[in-house]
């Protein structure tokens, strides 16, 4: 059974950080894409970073600057730093990974709320 685990969401004030971690586990024999998307309330879900097993990444624009994405490929497992945090990042981050199993296949993980306010 694969599973991507998160960690990391909280309530932090306007200009803190946080830092997200999500770890894939089980029989995984290949991670090609790692990202994290975010759906805020009445929002549609967005990608906000990613990167492939190459170490290219992409951010949406409004994170660019502030988010920065990395992953330990020894440990299956995807990081999101977020600093300068806005008010309007609040939302829940989700891990996505396209893996390879006995096929490729897209995991999903259950989600972290991250909340900023002051």
């Amino acid at each position: 059974q694969v599973q991507l685990v998160e960690s990391g969401g909280g309530l932090v004030q306007p200009g803190g950080s946080l830092r997200l971690s999500c770890a894939a586990s089980g029989r995984i024999f290949s991670i090609n894409y790692m990202g994290w998307y975010r759906q805020a309330p009445g929002k549609q879900r967005e990608l906000v970073a990613g990167t492939t097993s190459g170490g290219s990444t992409d951010y949406v624009d409004s994170v660019k600057g502030r988010f920065t994405i990395s992953r330990d490929n020894a440990k299956n497992t995807v990081y999101l730093q977020m600093n300068s945090l806005k008010p309007e990042d609040t939302a829940v981050y989700y891990c996505y990974a396209e893996l390879f199993v006995a096929a490729w296949t897209k995991r999903w993980g259950q989600g972290t709320q991250v909340t900023v306010s002051s």
